[in-house]
């Protein structure tokens, strides 16, 4: 038996995008609605934290993420467009992703690892929309809304970066046997 497709379904089923714009904006209302899901998991991901340097990196990219959902709507605006979101399916199949590992992990390093681990691929997903997204707003000539979503571009790879650097900065040294482990390898 057929899945009954819903009206939005059967709408874009049948009206293909045809041009660069209008493709423009429907990667605006996915990246739109993954920031809004963002703002409801991060405060899972800090709650089930315990490194203090990953509570405190959630705790800014939380306030961060509002700012760019809020910049999103600058650039909606910018091109007289209405904000509003599409179910962006990578971005839950990430967040799913996530929280199976903080289900199926103890709380501590491991979790932490893991934590982060979901947490770049959040960003690497982020930052290939931006990208990708800004490249199609210099093409039609957006200035306004290339410019905001550059900022939003650099903020997601200083993010990824910052969690490279707490994973390393012996985060994933003590996940190794889920607790401290001296950085110094001849100290053993």
């Amino acid at each position: 038996m057929a899945k009954k497709k819903s009206a939005n379904e059967a709408q874009n089923a049948s009206k293909p995008i045809t041009n660069l714009k209008d493709f423009f904006i429907d990667g605006l209302k996915d990246i739109y609605w993954a920031e809004n899901a963002l703002v409801k998991t991060i405060p899972k991901m800090l709650e089930q934290a315990t490194d203090q340097k990953l509570k405190t990196a959630f705790k800014d990219h939380l306030a961060q993420t509002k700012m760019q959902v809020e910049r999103l709507e600058k650039v909606f605006e910018s091109m007289g467009v209405k904000p509003e979101g599409k179910k962006c399916l990578a971005m839950e199949g990430i967040i799913k992703e996530g929280e199976e590992i903080m289900e199926e992990t103890a709380p501590g390093p491991v979790r932490d690892a893991g934590i982060i681990a979901s947490a770049q691929k959040v960003e690497h997903y982020e930052i290939a929309t931006y990208g990708t997204l800004a490249a199609f707003a210099k093409t039609l000539n957006e200035r306004a809304a290339l410019d905001l979503l550059l900022k939003t571009l650099g903020e997601e790879k200083k993010s990824d970066s910052l969690l490279s650097s707490i994973a390393d900065t012996n985060l994933n040294s003590q996940a190794v046997d889920g607790k401290l482990q001296s950085k110094d390898l001849n100290a053993v």
